[in-house]
């Protein structure tokens, strides 16, 4: 498995080669449609995150190796290819790692001041979501 940094470094790579910003939104739609089925049962306002413009749902578990499993979806097309970035730089990661990451992607393929204000807000809510989770099974795992 890659580490944080270097899926950061592919995004980077990726986005580097759609210079046109209509093929980078074409691009990010199409990544959200990778995103695995979110079951209608769970989006619930639990697992909704404040914050969003769009409706976006995320929710977690810890594995049997300490790594955090999230599930994620929006109602929103651009705004759930921004969770499935999200979700490929995180998914799968030790509470430390996501805690000690740094999300530079966001910035470095232009997507923060590409966003709407209330769709940044969006994306910082939705890293905060994410990183309060990963806080939960830090202190669950040293208690």
């Amino acid at each position: 498995m890659s580490t944080i940094n270097e899926t950061q470094d592919e995004i980077i790579e990726e986005f580097e080669g759609l210079t046109d910003w209509m093929d980078r939104y074409a691009y990010i739609i199409d990544l959200g449609n990778t995103l695995p089925e979110y079951p209608e049962s769970e989006k619930t306002p639990a697992n909704l995150i404040e914050g969003c413009q769009s409706r976006v749902w995320i929710d977690a578990k810890l594995d049997a190796e300490g790594r955090i499993d999230f599930r994620a979806d929006s109602d929103a097309l651009i705004v759930k290819g921004i969770v499935a970035l999200l979700m490929r730089v995180l998914d799968h990661r030790t509470p430390d790692e996501i805690l000690d990451a740094d999300l530079y992607f966001i910035d470095r393929i232009g997507l923060s001041e590409h966003l709407s204000p209330t769709r940044s807000n969006g994306l910082v809510a939705m890293v905060r979501q994410i990183r309060d989770y990963a806080r939960a099974f830090k202190a669950l795992q040293q208690a």
